[in-house]
């Protein structure tokens, strides 16, 4: 996969996240390189904090990690879609999503269903 993160003076580009079993968009993050080798590396999200000016690693204070499924880049080479299992809430507001919406599939409870089996195993 090549990945151009210069496109941008800052050398960061947007990471979109989507839950892998529901297909929600979680939120939107940025990565550079750096961050972009850690989520490989270690398999839990990790971003580059424009207010904090390092690297961040989602649920590295809550516990609520985004486990890293798959990663794509687009056409152009300079955004990602990152598939995660999210572990917990994703918003830092301790909500699902960073729009305020439940993260659950259309057809009920299967979603939340098949996550309390996963977890208990």
């Amino acid at each position: 996969m090549k990945i151009d993160f210069t496109k941008n003076n800052d050398g960061l580009i947007p990471a979109i996240i989507q839950d892998n079993v529901t297909k929600n968009v979680l939120m939107l993050g940025y990565m550079n390189q750096e961050a972009y080798a850690k989520t490989l590396e270690t398999k839990k999200v990790t971003f580059y904090s424009r207010s904090k000016k390092r690297l961040w690693t989602k649920g590295e204070e809550s516990g609520n990690y985004l486990e890293l499924i798959s990663i794509k880049n687009d056409c152009d080479n300079d955004s990602l879609l990152v598939q995660v299992m999210p572990k917990g809430p994703t918003c830092h507001t301790g909500t699902d999503t960073c729009w305020q919406e439940k993260n659950t599939q259309k057809y009920g409870f299967l979603s939340e269903l098949e996550r309390t089996i996963k977890n208990r195993k």
